[in-house]
């Protein structure tokens, strides 16, 4: 609609010099009912007897607007924060599960938001509904929750897409929350802490096994030495005597007895 070329007629412009006519003869007082001020985050899609007059939308500063023959509607411009609603949807893997989420966007081009859509703001909305629910029906749940990211981007190029020709651009999409039936949440959580469960047994065999190792490669090398059997043994007798009190019994070799009694014999 924007793009047309076609002018208002001869009736149209006798209209306008009508209303010309009438700015001149009331002047000054009909100056303050012709000049309109439009802020900077707003535009003016003004238009002169039913078409628009002009293919960009005017603003901001004052603007001219003679009577009876111009209308506008102010745009405004700033970004949008609009809140999905919680929609049911069903996964690939038939898991029930509602999704919300929140949608950024702007007008970039207030001509097109007016003339090509009744309401950009509840098309928008409607629309980012039908992508949330139709993307997400694609995934099973494990992508659901591990790929938040990439899903919103899929969202928004699919939003972006279908919003051009109302001169909507979308900035940003984000799943907000994941909510899935109780039974699963418990049965999900069955599932995680048998798998801790089993990396943790796991985990001690590993432990055990080099444990065993170790101690394997210690008991060669005492048997080799041992003078250092022993002093592995007082070693251990002092670090307990360190940490508790107790009555500690030392043993003797037997043949230490033996060479003591040759001794006394000997004398």
């Amino acid at each position: 609609i924007a793009d047309r070329q076609e002018g208002i007629g001869v009736c149209g412009w006798i209209l306008v010099s009508l209303s010309f006519l009438l700015v001149l003869i009331t002047f000054p007082i009909s100056i303050w009912a012709c000049v309109k001020v439009v802020r900077e985050y707003e535009r003016a899609v003004v238009f002169r007897l039913g078409r628009i007059l002009s293919k960009k939308a005017k603003g901001p500063g004052m603007i001219l607007v003679l009577p009876c023959t111009d209308t506008f509607i102010r745009v405004d411009l700033r970004t949008v924060t609009c809140k999905i609603p919680p929609q049911e949807i069903l996964t690939r893997d038939a898991v029930t599960a509602q999704v919300d989420g929140v949608v950024h966007y702007k007008i970039h081009s207030a001509v097109s938001a007016v003339a090509n859509v009744t309401d950009v703001h509840s098309a928008t909305l409607l629309l980012a509904q039908t992508a949330l629910r139709n993307v997400l029906g694609t995934q099973s749940l494990a992508q659901l929750l591990a790929g938040r990211e990439e899903i919103a981007h899929n969202i928004q190029a699919t939003l972006s897409s279908a919003t051009e020709q109302w001169g909507v651009k979308v900035a940003r999409v984000e799943i907000k929350d994941i909510r899935i039936p109780m039974a699963m949440q418990r049965a999900m959580a069955a599932e995680a802490e048998a798998a801790r469960e089993t990396r943790a047994k796991v985990v001690a065999a590993e432990g055990e096994m080099n444990a065993s190792k170790a101690l394997q490669q210690a008991s060669m090398a005492l048997a080799e030495s041992p003078a250092g059997l022993q002093l592995r043994y007082l070693q251990t007798l002092t670090t307990v005597a360190a940490q508790n009190n107790s009555t500690i019994v030392f043993p003797l070799p037997i043949n230490m007895y033996g060479s003591l009694g040759q001794k006394s014999t000997g004398g």
